[in-house]
Formats: structure tokens, C-alpha cells, sequence
């Protein structure tokens, strides 16, 4: 019940919309009703050969139901669907905008591929809820309060049996449909969404997997996912016909019981021979009213199904929350890590452990250590993809967490060692850092970041298709993408996380000469293992265990035959057993 008041509140902006539309579905069936209840009265009168005159009103009758009908479905149809359309789109709004705070701490648990499903998959099984569950039942009240007037002002006991056979057709046989298809259509969604975290998954390794011969294992779990969806979307199938055919004969009991009350009727004279066919048929045409809802109990489950896996995401806390009242974007001044102790989840050891860290404006700063020593945890805290569960970070002189995230994060300027690159043109991938940059920007970027004769060769220039993820670049050229992009955006504290990485030795130097170029004037965070060019740091923080063991000049940790020390020998081919 919560999940669905919860889908009802997102109707909320189009009450005005949503009663206009039912009326017009109510008036669409009102003249279906009219338009076989005139003709039949219309056959029956002039089987009786009256003159014209009597026959004028049935006559125009039949003609007015007749466009009706047609005007009532079009107006039905296009405000319905113009509320489903809004109703999606604010949706998938509403779903990226509770995403976004969540990442990248709350989502690091869920495939990229159920996600996708999330997003787009089971949204767009959401577009059947208006439409198709709350529509109908709407409609299919006010067609039952109208009907029974009608057989009421001609024979309570028609009215009785007319509305007991409605409410059957109404709410048994939905109830009945409902329970049938509940399962499958829980499965359907499940299904659905393992199938396209696999598919993703799949493509994104296929060169891993036909490498290790697994292509025969990967299409044997893909087959088994198609029959497992198969065999729901078959008992769906089975729920969906058994409600029609249920409808279709509670329909066929409702007419037999009003014709055993009705032809008495017309036998005494309590009831013009004539009406008898016009209340057989409005009848039958009665029931295109309820008729639509067992499918909409079959919908219903579907959608409750997406609806709680979107809600699933959407209840989650943001690991980085925000303050009630912010303070005004600050300045690119002093940061301070004081006593800061973190661990990813309460089950896991802690990654940083009472570490204290100054980064004055203008200072350059390395921190190394061995892999899993926390540098880059270092990074994601500055950045607030997460939060420190004990210790404070202090920016001008503030804590941290008493500004906006957003604002916090434009001081910073972030090259990691996986640069992303979205599969677009070298602008639009340059233009993520500076939305309003012009060209000539552009191109200074990518001269100061040692690309210029990378562009000069571009057929396209600035326009030139990157392909997926820019996989048509080298690991050299992509990272000194991502460096240009930091230049672009201008910001005064840089932050390098392994950017050298995966680089064989001439690219690393040649990227390391460049960032040496750039960065003399901004304040710089470099998280490294591999220790070269390590004179240029004014400081070098040594972490282990996520503590900090050394800190001080690269000269000065020479010497003093730390771990830092230690670390320096074994890169630099020292400490080689006799062979």
C-alpha cells in the first residue's frame, strides 16, 4: 500500500488533467452504451412500422452516439497519454535527481546494468499505471452509478442483478487475475533486470571472455535468463486470458439473468416490448467498462514490482549529506584533514585511521604508500563521494560538511588514474569541465597539455568522434585529455590520483614534464605508488594501514631509512637478491 500511495503522489500535478480524462473515457463508453441502445431501440420501433416522425429522435440518436464516441476516444486518448508522457518525464527526473547524491557511496553495490534497468526499464513499465490501472476503475464507477439509474427507473430488480454482474466483472474477476498474475509478474520484473545487468556486463568483458573460451558458459546463462522470462511472460499470458475469458462470461450470466427477469416483465406489460432489445445490449455494452480492469490487476503487480525497486534507490540516505543552512561557496583556501578515521562499510576494517593532513594554498603534496594504503580514499573524502565517520576536514577555517557538496567539489580539479571519456566528440568531452568555453580555449588546453600534434592529425578537429569511451585513443592521450580538462577548469587545488598510471616510462615522464609545466602556480594533492619526480613536492606524506608513518622532504626521507626509503631502493633495482 505505501509503494502505491507513494505512485499516486506523482498524479498530484494533474488532478485538473486526470478528471478530464476519465471524463471523456466515461463519456466515450456513455455513448457506446447509447449508440447500441438507440439502435436497438431504433430496429425494435420500426419492426412495429410506426410513422417517420416517431422514429426521428432514435434516428438522430444513432447519429449523435455514433461521432460522439469517435470525438469522446480522441479527446480520452490524447489527455491520457498526454499525462502518461509528463508523468515519465518527471519521473525520470525525479529518479536522476535522487540518484545523483547517492553516488558513488550508495550505488558501489549495484551493477551499472541494473541500474540501466532501473532507469529506463522499469520506469517505462510505469507508463501502463495511469493509463491502464488508475483510468479504468475511475471510469468504471461512473458508468455503474449511471447504468444503474437507468435500469432502476425500470425495474429495481434489473437495476440489482445489472450492478451485482458489474461489480463481479469488476472486482472479482480483477481480484482473481490479480492473485494469478502476482508471481510472474514479480518474476518478469526480477528477470528482466538480471538479464540486462548480464547483457552489460556481457558486452563490456566479451574480448575477456572469448579470450578465456567462456562463450559457450555466457550464452548458456543468457538462454537460461530468456527461458526463465518466457515461462513468466507465458503465465502472464495465461492470468491475462483467464481474466477475459471470466469477464466475457460473467458478461453472458449478467445478460442471461436480466432477460429471466425482463421477458416476465414484458409477458405482464410492466415493461414495453421494445426495450427488451435495447437492455440486452446496454448490457453487453455495459460491461466495456469493467472489462479493461482485469488487465489493470494485472498491470498493477508490474508496476508495483518497478515501482519498489525504484523507490528501493530513491529511500536510500546519502552516504554525503547536506546542510540544512550552507554557508557561501568558499574560497580556495587552507585544507586540513584533522584525526580523520573512515572505513567504507561498518563490517570492514577502517581504510584511514587518525590521519592529519595540512595542504596549504600553493603547496605541493605527495602521498604515497603501498596499494591500499588509503591515498585515494584521501581524494574521495576531499571530493565528498564520502563522508569521514569520525575526525573533521577543515576548509577556510570551516568544517567541511557546512558547505554544499557541489560547492565544495568546484575548487577542485580531480585527474584520476581511470579517466572517463563519454563516447562523444573531443569538444563535448573537453566542455564537461567549462560548459561556456570557446574554442580558442580549447585549443590552449590541449597545446599546454602536449596534444597539439595529437589535434593537428584529427580529421574532424575539435568535432572528431571519440568512439566508446575513447578507446580509439592511447592510455598516453587519454590521460593527458583528462589534464587538459583540468586546465580548463581553471581550479586553484588540483588533485592527481595515480594519473601516470598504466603508462609505460617515456609517457609517464613526458606526462609528469607537463603536469610540472601547468601546475607551478596551483596547490597540488599527487596520490602515487610509483615514485618519480618526487623533488618536485614541497611534501611527501607516507601512508601505511591507512596511517600516516613519514612525512617530509624527499631528501629528508632518504635518510631516514623509513619505509619511504625502503620503497625508493626497491623502485630504483637496489635491493636485487645475488642471483
Amino acid at each position: 500500500m505505501k509503494t502505491f500511495l507513494q505512485l499516486l503522489g506523482f498524479l498530484r500535478p494533474f488532478l485538473g488533467g486526470i478528471g478530464l480524462s476519465v471524463l471523456a473515457s466515461t463519456a466515450t463508453i456513455a455513448s457506446s452504451i447509447g449508440l447500441l441502445g438507440t439502435s436497438a431501440f431504433l430496429i425494435s420501433s420500426a419492426a412495429l412500422q410506426p410513422s417517420i416522425a416517431a422514429l426521428q429522435v432514435a434516428i438522430v440518436g444513432v447519429r449523435f452516439f455514433g461521432i460522439s464516441r469517435g470525438v469522446f476516444r480522441y479527446l480520452e486518448r490524447l489527455s491520457s497519454h498526454s499525462i502518461n508522457f509528463k508523468l515519465l518525464a518527471n519521473m525520470r527526473v525525479w529518479f536522476y535527481q535522487a540518484l545523483e547524491p547517492l553516488s558513488p557511496a550508495r550505488l558501489i553495490s549495484y551493477q551499472s546494468g541494473d541500474l540501466l534497468q532501473r532507469a529506463v526499464g522499469d520506469i517505462e513499465v510505469l507508463e501502463n499505471f495511469y493509463v491502464r490501472v488508475i483510468a479504468p476503475p475511475l471510469a468504471a464507477i461512473l458508468i455503474t452509478l449511471g447504468v444503474g439509474l437507468l435500469f432502476g427507473s425500470w425495474n429495481p430488480s434489473l437495476e440489482g442483478v445489472l450492478i451485482s454482474g458489474l461489480l463481479l466483472g469488476g472486482i472479482a474477476v480483477p481480484i482473481i487475475t490479480y492473485h494469478m498474475g502476482r508471481n510472474p509478474g514479480q518474476t518478469l520484473v526480477k528477470v528482466r533486470a538480471e538479464m540486462s545487468a548480464s547483457y552489460v556486463e556481457t558486452l563490456q568483458g566479451l574480448a575477456d571472455l572469448l579470450a578465456y573460451g567462456q562463450e559457450t558458459a555466457v550464452r548458456q546463462r543468457l538462454g537460461n535468463l530468456e527461458q526463465k522470462l518466457s515461462a513468466a511472460q507465458m503465465r502472464l499470458a495465461w492470468a491475462g486470458g483467464s481474466g477475459n475469458a471470466l469477464g466475457q462470461m460473467t458478461a453472458n450470466l449478467t445478460l442471461l439473468m436480466v432477460l429471466i427477469i425482463a421477458i416476465p416483465l414484458v409477458s405482464t406489460g410492466k415493461l414495453e416490448g421494445v426495450f427488451l432489445a435495447v437492455i440486452s445490449l446496454v448490457v453487453l455494452a455495459s460491461f466495456e467498462a469493467v472489462s479493461p480492469l482485469p488487465q489493470a490487476a494485472q498491470m498493477l503487480e508490474a508496476c508495483l514490482a518497478s515501482a519498489r525497486r525504484l523507490f528501493e534507490l530513491a529511500d536510500l540516505e546519502p552516504a554525503v549529506k547536506e546542510p540544512p543552512k550552507p554557508l557561501p561557496a568558499p574560497a580556495a583556501g587552507a585544507i586540513s584533514l584533522r584525526n580523520i578515521t573512515f572505513r567504507y562499510d561498518e563490517s570492514l576494517l577502517p581504510v584511514l585511521q587518525q590521519v592529519d593532513l595540512s595542504l596549504p594554498p600553493g603547496r605541493k603534496i605527495a602521498l604515497v604508500g603501498p596499494s591500499g594504503a588509503g591515498k585515494s580514499t584521501i581524494m574521495a573524502l576531499l571530493m565528498r563521494f564520502w563522508e569521514p565517520n569520525s575526525g573533521t576536514i577543515v576548509l577556510d577555517e570551516n568544517d567541511y560538511r557546512l558547505y554544499r557538496s557541489e560547492d565544495t567539489r568546484r575548487i577542485f580539479a580531480l585527474v584520476s588514474q581511470s579517466t572517463y571519456l563519454f563516447t562523444a566528440t573531443l569538444r563535448q568531452n573537453l566542455l564537461l569541465a567549462k560548459a561556456d568555453a570557446d574554442e580558442a580555449d580549447l585549443v590552449r588546453v590541449l597545446d599546454q597539455a602536449g596534444l597539439q600534434d595529437w589535434f593537428r592529425q584529427l580529421p574532424g578537429g575539435l568535432d572528431t568522434w571519440l568512439g566508446e569511451r575513447g578507446q580509439q585513443m592511447s592510455g598516453g592521450e587519454r590521460q593527458r585529455l583528462a589534464v587538459a580538462r583540468m586546465l580548463l577548469q581553471d581550479a586553484q587545488i588540483v588533485l592527481l590520483d595515480e594519473p601516470t598510471a598504466h603508462l609505460d616510462a617515456i609517457t609517464e615522464r613526458q606526462l609528469i614534464e607537463t603536469l610540472h609545466a601547468v601546475l607551478v602556480n596551483r596547490t597540488v594533492l599527487w596520490a602515487t605508488h610509483n615514485l618519480v619526480a618526487m623533488d618536485w613536492m614541497d611534501e611527501i606524506v607516507v601512508l601505511d594501514g591507512g596511517q600516516v608513518v613519514e612525512h617530509g622532504t624527499h631528501d629528508r626521507l632518504l635518510q631516514s631509512s623509513g619505509l619511504y626509503a625502503h620503497l625508493w631502493k626497491i623502485q630504483n633495482s637496489e635491493l636485487i637478491p645475488d642471483l
